[in-house]
């Protein structure tokens, strides 16, 4: 739904910097960079990577990545200072086969040197920018890009110094590191000027169809693929080092702030615990418009000031090595704490616009607080929670944690305009209703402000797609009874809800 055409890029961050982030008129602004010989601008391009996903699978677009960097490099071209550059295919073939063809060492002339293989930049793991370009970013606010070849561009994932981040193909990041900045035109204005005192254009450096095909059909060979899958599941030295006891079944680690035994199945019964209704439920967030899965449950970098940041300094994790939260997902302590902790996700409870990053309101006390702390104090104190969100509610990636955390939080219902699918389906397998409003109505229309008390009758007895009533009561005591829509779809769904979630029902049926 986001897609631009390259000659729409510029324009299209130009139009961002009016409507999204409100600084249209400093878009020229430049600013300087301590201790250093170039200054920044809003649009500069800080992180560009090519990176796995899905299109390091494909050798024709790693190859007009080493082409257009050899061609680069033959007219004289290097990448813009303030850009950290990097190469992280999913596969030792990609790094075979580009070393073969002679354009790795081009590659690498342009910074975009082998880091690894696997996931990085896009799940977060870019590792931080070099200090004064981070500085400068948060000090004089910049609107620093990114362009990856990933497949993932949430706010806040893959730097949290960056949030204008483009998804493009592995020749056009390497385009960008020339250029520098989202707010050229590279199908008009040149990259650069040549050694020859020329400006370079990306036509003159674009490899043709025909070259790419050669280079893939005398360099990625059969040969390659048996060589380097031959032995893939022996691994490295490090990791046949690695000690395992001979068991059926997990040996779980207490000191491990990886790896947790998960509180899913503590107090289960051999019979589902029968269903009750919702009530005196508190609100634990007003959210917007496409929420993603990765504003429910990050996968960027974990910040020291955080629930999640503090429980890793109590278990003796240095900061350096918090690592992320996709690397934490075995471990439930952690993204408990990183539920709705994404640091561009804005609760509306918190002022007209909403308070930036993960936030909410304990009632009655009318304390602010992150929003695991306040989810832990309602448990404490028996309160189930509701969640109130806008449209397509449940958007992207990191599904099962964006259902696992919700429910670990204590949150019985989510109350949407709408969902997407799978998050929705989800949402139900970890025991948590989803609801829609009626058309047109959404949680702004009914005026709600956080503070009111939400009771939902029927569930235990609840059909299939049942219209339901939440009866909400605000702080004056007034109350309103809105017509809400059970987005339990299915009679399967149905039997996963009364059993507390699809974990309960598939255990009990193994039981059985």
């Amino acid at each position: 739904e986001g897609r631009i055409d390259l000659n729409g890029v510029a324009k299209g961050f130009k139009a961002a910097m009016d409507t999204e982030y409100k600084k249209g008129g400093e878009i020229s602004r430049r600013v300087p960079v301590e201790g250093q010989s170039f200054d920044l601008g809003h649009g500069d391009v800080v992180i560009a990577a090519i990176t796995s996903c899905t299109n390091t699978s494909n050798p024709s677009v790693l190859m007009a990545a080493g082409l257009l960097a050899r061609n680069a490099v033959a007219k004289g071209l290097t990448v813009k200072p303030w850009v950290k550059t990097s190469l992280a295919p999913g596969s030792q073939v990609v790094a075979e086969y580009l070393a073969k063809a002679g354009l790795q060492a081009d590659l690498d002339k342009l910074g975009f040197n082998l880091v690894g293989f696997g996931c990085t930049t896009c799940i977060g793991n870019s590792g931080p920018l070099p200090a004064p370009i981070s500085k400068a970013i948060n000090d004089q606010g910049l609107i620093a890009g990114a362009v990856i070849s990933g497949n993932r561009n949430f706010e806040g994932r893959v730097s949290p110094d960056v949030q204008a981040n483009y998804l493009a193909s592995p020749p056009l990041v390497v385009a960008y590191a020339l250029a520098g900045s989202v707010q050229m035109d590279l199908t008009t204005e040149p990259l650069g000027t040549g050694s020859d005192g020329k400006p370079v254009f990306l036509k003159d450096i674009w490899p043709s169809n025909k070259e790419i095909q050669d280079f893939i059909a005398k360099n990625v060979t059969r040969a390659i693929f048996e060589a380097k899958y031959a032995d893939v599941f022996k691994g490295d030295a490090h990791w046949q080092a690695v000690k395992t006891p001979e068991s059926q079944t997990y040996a779980w680690e207490d000191a491990s702030t990886y790896v947790q035994n998960p509180p899913y199945f503590q107090g289960i019964s051999k019979t589902p615990t029968p269903v009750t209704d919702i009530k005196g439920a508190r609100i634990l967030g007003l959210f917007g418009d496409k929420i993603t899965t990765d504003h429910i449950s990050p996968a960027g970098s974990i910040k020291a000031a955080s629930p999640a940041g503090a429980y890793l300094t109590e278990h003796g994790v240095a900061v350096a090595d918090f690592n992320q939260y996709g690397t934490r997902r075995g471990n439930h302590e952690v993204m408990m704490r990183g539920t709705f902790a994404n640091i561009r996700i804005r609760n509306h409870m918190m002022g007209p616009n909403g308070r930036e990053g993960g936030y909410t309101i304990h009632y009655p006390t009318k304390e602010e607080l992150p929003i695991y702390d306040a989810a832990m104090r309602y448990q404490q104190e028996k309160v189930p929670l509701v969640v109130f969100a806008g449209v397509e509610y449940g958007n992207g990636s990191s599904r099962d944690w964006a259902a696992k955390g919700t429910n670990l939080l204590g949150v019985k219902a989510v109350i949407a305009q709408s969902f997407e699918r799978i998050h929705r389906s989800n949402l139900v397998g970890m025991g948590v209703v989803p609801f829609t409003l009626q058309e047109g109505t959404s949680w702004a229309s009914l005026d709600l402000k956080g503070d009111e008390i939400v009771s939902i009758k029927g569930l235990a007895t609840v059909k299939p797609r049942q219209m339901l009533e939440a009866e909400i009561t605000s702080a004056d005591g007034s109350v309103k009874k809105v017509p809400i829509l059970c987005r339990i779809d299915t009679l399967d769904e149905i039997d996963y809800f009364k059993n507390a979630g699809i974990l309960h029902y598939v255990l009990r049926g193994l039981a059985a």
